[in-house]
């Protein structure tokens, strides 16, 4: 009786995968599960294990590769190189059996018909390991991936190969890693029909953030052309984030995105060329946009969600998931060419937190930036690989510095300190392995090879948001570990003062009720434009300006809408970050000299003696120079709230001297459409003037809440400015003439029925003012990420001293 060594998609489901491998159980149950629920798989068919083990049979392989393997030395790279090679060659010249061919070329025929493309039908043809996408292995890109391949004969030599791939040095050594018995593990083959992504674009899907494991978000790479680079690293991809939640209620927005320098893609190639495929330079046009619209990424994140709920309700919990993606150029349409179950972070415990910071500001500035993997600290010696023949030099604890890397790189990956590359994002094979590993990545500098040389002492930081940095030296480094699992939490709610949108997801999880200070200036910052020379853009006469600003507006539809989306996206990513927990965001208050310092803030900025109390905050928001600027910050609020579903975001107005003032800024966000009680918004009023204190009645008809900033409070109630060294000594929130001006506020606005919550350092650098706090009943204390797991136990003992 014949054996059956190809089975359809159709016919797979995850019940297959001791025959057929993760991959191609995966998509058997996508297609046979999900394409009813609108996700589109490219047909094929899998070429099973069995298949594989009957090739290595007849060919009487299966005896001679135990025993090479059994004799292996795995220390001794030139041996493990030498029998990986002499396994392979057994491979290649291994004969088909006659009924195999049959099979395929039967296979080959039926996908060839039922794809109406006849010969002009290129495949895909990708390995999958029978112990391949397991929970506790990701065998990132361990066998061989072989595309455009068109024709029986080539299809054949690629199966062939793709069997052998099981024994390249890195997958040998991977399986011993993980205690693989080499015995155990066979290989199955998925062969797909192309999607013409050479014409369009691809990518990869992750159902979570893969730097901190928020799972709340659908994270989308995506690069022009073959997504073998954005997989291998060869290449930075376009990003996007999308939010579930809001999503799942029909808000089809992206949340945030970065434009990847997109550099190069993969195409087909020419019928004579060696290789099926090759890389060529994008055009500066196609490095300028990003390669999915908002329409695509939405559709993309739609896929997922559901890819995930169905594998979640299969598992019965919470299966994160990697999905590759792929375009096609001719119809348009999107296509899911692989998922497998998530297999890194979704595996860390999440009720240990280690927290990595250097321990004090850098002297000198990074060396390299690029994009962040993970969120440690590594040093050691630098040691620049630029190709295969450099790999035995490597030493364990160097940084591993190169232009990208591949599978065969992985035997001193996990020797290295930390991993630092020109090209790829995020969801590269460097930093999936980096991951995995549990070191630093940097990916994407550009020219760390250039700029980094062997033997230098460095400092590889991820521990300060999105951006990765290599710093000259070996700084000190601080590590805290934290158990949540059993953290006792206070009656008084705990908040978190967070602006920087890049830390969000790395803070959601930490015990806080939400977001009591969301400074709009961190993303003012990265925006790095004055709002005012983007509204002016047109009228610009200094080239060299309007230049600059032109290369950031690039890809945007207007100047204004660069300003607005960015502010948008910041806002949404800390709103999403603790959606539904409410998150209260601060209008801009920078002061004259800080927006001077953003492009071209020299035009329309007063110089000031005193800008501490000059022309900042409310003050600013009504006068007709600034006014145009702060309606393109409500524009912000009102997309994220009404365009994002984000309802959770509440707005705060700071530096509000008088009562005049409040009516007329309150007056002007009705007219630009931020009203209070309008899907539950709430309008808020910094208490930081003593004037705010004195006449608190009076303006509490204008706003639903407060929220002290102590620290400006301090400063004006002393008369001190504590950035000044001669007088910062008197600089003291428990002067008594400032906890005076505390307990008139609180006991005022309680009077009032209107919450008041803190903003600042004084309730976590001193326990007898967390204490004093507690005992005037503050609804909430809002502190800075850092201090948020010390200062739980000071207001635990302040509570019970208060019982």
């Amino acid at each position: 009786m014949s054996v059956n060594y190809i089975r359809f998609f159709s016919e797979l489901t995850l019940d297959d995968l001791p025959l057929v491998g993760g991959k191609n159980a995966s998509l058997g149950e996508m297609v046979q599960a999900l394409a009813s629920q609108g996700v589109p798989v490219p047909e094929g068919f899998a070429v099973t294990a069995e298949a594989y083990r009957e090739l290595l049979s007849v060919n009487k392989l299966t005896g001679k590769i135990s025993a090479e393997m059994q004799a292996l030395n795995p220390d001794d790279k030139d041996d493990l190189a030498t029998r990986a090679k002499r396994v392979r060659g057994w491979i290649y010249d291994a004969k088909w059996p006659a009924d195999m061919i049959s099979q395929l070329h039967q296979a080959y025929g039926r996908l060839q018909a039922e794809s109406g493309l006849g010969d002009q039908l290129s495949l895909a043809v990708r390995s999958s390991a029978t112990a391949e996408d397991l929970p506790n292995a990701s065998f990132a890109g361990q066998q061989d991936t072989y595309l455009n391949i068109q024709g029986e004969a080539d299809l054949l030599e690629a199966c062939k190969r793709c069997f052998a791939s099981l024994y390249t040095d890195r997958a040998i050594h991977y399986r011993i890693d993980k205690g693989f018995d080499h015995d155990q593990v066979a290989l199955s083959i998925g062969v797909q029909r192309m999607v013409r992504s050479d014409l369009a674009s691809s990518g990869v899907i992750f159902t979570l953030d893969t730097e901190t494991g928020f799972d709340q978000v659908v994270f989308i790479t995506a690069a022009w052309g073959l997504g073998e680079n954005v997989v291998q690293g060869a290449v930075d991809p376009d990003e996007f984030y999308v939010h579930k939640p809001t999503l799942a209620q029909g808000f089809e927005q992206v949340l945030k995105r970065h434009k990847g320098a997109k550099k190069i893609k993969m195409v087909y190639a020419s019928a004579a060329a060696k290789s099926p495929v090759r890389n060529v330079p994008t055009s500066r046009a196609e490095r300028e946009v990003f390669c999915l619209s908002d329409a695509d990424v939405v559709t993309l994140a739609r896929y997922a969600m559901i890819i995930e709920q169905h594998y979640s309700a299969q598992a019965g919990y919470t299966k994160p998931m990697d999905i590759e993606w792929a375009k096609d150029g001719l119809t348009g349409e999107l296509f899911i060419v692989q998922a497998r179950p998530e297999t890194v972070i979704s595996q860390k415990n999440k009720a240990i937190q280690r927290d990595y910071r250097l321990a004090a500001p850098p002297e000198f500035a990074p060396l390299v930036i690029g994009r962040a993997v993970g969120g440690k600290i590594g040093q050691g010696q630098v040691r620049v690989i630029k190709d295969l023949s450099e790999l035995s030099s490597f030493k364990r604890g160097e940084i591993l510095v190169s232009d990208t890397t591949n599978p065969d790189w992985e035997p001193i990956m996990k020797m290295a300190g930390a991993i630092v590359t020109n090209r790829g994002g995020r969801t590269c094979h460097a930093a999936i392995i980096a991951r995995e590993l549990g070191i630093p990545a940097v990916v994407g500098c550009e020219h760390a090879t250039e700029h980094l040389t062997s033997g230098m002492d460095v400092t590889v930081s991820c521990a300060e948001g999105e951006q990765g940095k290599i710093y000259p030296g070996l700084l000190d480094i601080d590590i805290t570990e934290t158990d949540l699992s059993d953290l006792p939490l206070p009656a008084t709610p705990i908040m978190l003062n967070l602006g920087n949108p890049e830390l969000a997801f790395a803070y959601a999880h930490l015990p806080v009720a939400g977001v009591g200070l969301a400074r709009m200036e961190f993303i003012i910052n990265a925006i790095g434009v004055h709002p005012q020379a983007l509204l002016d853009y047109e009228q610009l006469t200094d080239q060299p300006l309007k230049t600059a600003i032109g290369e950031r507006i690039r890809g945007y539809e207007s100047p204004q809408s660069y300003y607005v989306q960015s502010l948008a996206e910041g806002i949404a990513t800390l709103a999403a970050a603790f959606y539904p927990k409410p998150v209260l965001v601060r209008f801009s208050d920078f002061k004259s000299n800080e927006y001077a310092n953003l492009l071209g803030g020299s035009l329309y900025e007063p110089e000031e003696e005193n800008p501490m109390i000059g022309y900042r905050g409310a003050a600013r928001y009504i006068d007709a120079d600034f006014a145009p600027s702060f309606a393109l910050e409500c524009q912000a609020i009102k997309q994220v709230r009404e365009k994002m579903g984000l309802t959770n975001v509440n707005v705060m107005v700071p530096f509000c001297r008088r009562v005049n003032e409040a009516q007329a800024v309150v007056s002007l966000l009705n007219q630009l459409g931020i009203r209070s009680g309008d899907q539950g918004l709430k309008i808020y009023m910094m208490c930081e003037i003593p004037n705010n204190v004195l006449m608190m009645s009076a303006f509490a008809e204008y706003f639903d809440g407060f929220s002290i900033g102590s620290n400006d409070l301090t400063q004006l109630v002393l008369g001190v400015d504590r950035d000044s060294a001669k007088v910062a000594a008197s600089y003291d929130e428990r002067d008594p003439g400032v906890k005076k001006m505390l307990q008139m506020a609180i006991e005022q606005a309680q009077t009032l029925g209107k919450p008041i919550g803190i903003c600042g350092q004084a309730p976590s650098d001193y326990p007898e003012m967390a204490e004093f706090l507690v005992h005037l009943g503050v609804s909430s204390m809002s502190l800075n990420p850092d201090s948020v797991l010390t200062s739980l136990p000071k207001i635990l003992a302040a509570e019970q001293v208060n019982a």
